[in-house]
């Protein structure tokens, strides 16, 4: 059985070099955006209140500014990333954005958006839980004007965030593999592990150790096991983004990838009891939904 997502690629230029070219392109693309972010970082430098040594420490530079303004900064690479990939599917492969996102006539928001409802309200759920279990580790964060901006920002800058690593990863890579490779089993796991590996450099993992890779890793498999049964893109990205967008503007903490001016901080000791319970328990019930209200059949012959 031939899964149609996959088969999107034939319908474009999948010339395994204009893959190449492709990803270099965008990497190109989200360093060029990542320029002022690092002239700011080095002008602290020179004027002696940034300390040379520590600048590869993220929770470091989360301490040289303004959180907003660091989030903004943060977000330039994937905006530059975003662009670079579109003019690469347009321009290098020909191929349509529907076609990179989907195996539908169309891309279905009723399937982002489910997806991003549900998953958002299991982490409300969650965070819920983890207050009552612990109310004195979570405190009340919120200032008004520091949270409307992170708020702005969060609507423009975390969708284009999420939506750019799921292209990349989900999309782009995913074809290129599947048609490069003629396998189904092979772009899961490899964009699943990259997907992966590229949080190595993240906080949380010197916090909570090497464990946490299991997690990044496995929420690869996740989102990949999403596309290749759906046949499209549309889940993985209303996960994603509520993933990333209720997180930063629900609860914050002093050593994530991601410190805003959420509406509450998390106190706690760094433990893994949730990415662990979210492994565990809520991507296999969030699998069961989407297999139930989606109608998921043959799942042997769509991954493997």
């Amino acid at each position: 059985m031939e899964n149609r997502f996959l088969a999107q690629a034939y319908k474009a230029n999948h010339s395994i070099w204009n893959y190449v070219l492709g990803i270099i392109l965008v990497v190109i693309g989200a360093l060029v955006f990542s320029l002022p972010y690092n002239i700011v970082v080095a002008n602290k430098i020179a004027e002696g209140t940034a300390d040379a040594s520590r600048v590869e420490d993220l929770n470091y530079l989360y301490t040289l500014m303004d959180s907003n303004l660091s989030m903004f900064y943060m977000m330039l690479p994937f905006v530059g990333g975003m662009i670079t990939l579109y003019l690469v599917i347009k321009k290098i492969h020909k191929q349509s954005w529907i076609n990179l996102t989907t195996s539908r006539t169309k891309i279905d928001f009723k399937r982002v958006f489910f997806s991003f409802f549900f998953w958002g309200s299991m982490i409300v759920l969650l965070n819920g839980i983890s207050y009552f279990l612990s109310p004195e580790s979570i405190v009340w964060n919120f200032d008004a004007k520091k949270f409307a901006v992170l708020l702005l920002l969060s609507i423009i800058l975390i969708p284009i965030q999420t939506s750019f690593e799921e292209y990349v990863f989900r999309g782009y890579l995913m074809q290129a593999l599947g048609v490069s490779t003629r396998t189904k089993w092979m772009p899961l796991v490899v964009t699943s592990v990259i997907f992966g590996l590229l949080h190595y450099a993240n906080p949380e993992v010197k916090e909570l150790g090497y464990g946490i890779m299991v997690f990044y890793i496995g929420t690869g498999f996740l989102l990949g096991v999403m596309t290749l049964m759906d046949e499209g893109m549309e889940l993985s990205l209303g996960f994603h983004a509520a993933n990333n967008l209720i997180s930063a503007l629900l609860v914050t903490t002093d050593w994530t990838a991601f410190q805003t001016a959420a509406i509450f901080k998390d106190t706690s000791s760094p433990s893994l009891i949730m990415e662990l319970v979210a492994i565990a328990i809520l991507y296999p019930v969030l699998l069961f939904v989407f297999s139930k209200k989606y109608k998921w059949k043959s799942w042997k012959e769509k991954l493997i």
